[in-house]
């Protein structure tokens, strides 16, 4: 399994000042749904193991074609590639659909690290270990900076 980038100890989570995307809140998103937004219990996102895939909401800043600014929301895998502390790191598993992969300013992107607690996890997969030890075999996209 590859070397992290982790170089600190202390990691912020996105947020959309800084960063123009965050992860959305699972465990408001299922108190204030309980019978349509299902997610697992505390304990299964607590034990969340490096290799596992944790599904989790971006909400993306967007631009429109007049300039006008929305917000989209993305579910998606991350694959889990380490733990900081009460923090996860996660590889991002698929490609916003929103975000065009050839924009180089923009952070997010197949492949690249994530932050994430617990409360942003919405459901928990298991992926065959031949993926697992692929997408953790390389060197992320881009690493999140730490503090």
């Amino acid at each position: 399994i590859k070397a992290l980038c982790i170089k600190r100890i202390i990691m912020q989570l996105a947020n959309f000042t800084e960063d123009y995307w965050q992860l959305r809140n699972g465990e408001i998103c299922h108190r204030d749904n309980p019978k349509t937004f299902w997610i697992p219990s505390l304990d299964n996102r607590k034990d969340l193991q490096v290799g596992d895939a944790a599904k989790v909401i971006l909400e993306i800043e967007c631009e429109d074609d007049n300039g006008n600014v929305h917000i989209e929301s993305e579910r998606g895998y991350v694959i889990v590639s380490g733990i900081v502390m009460d923090k996860f790191i996660g590889i991002l598993d698929f490609q916003p659909s929103c975000i065009d992969p050839e924009e180089v300013d923009v952070y997010l992107g197949f492949g690249v690290e994530i932050p994430f607690g617990v409360e942003h996890v919405i459901d928990i997969d298991r992926p065959p270990k031949d993926y697992v030890d692929w997408q953790l075999g390389q060197k992320p996209e881009k690493c999140w900076y730490r503090r």
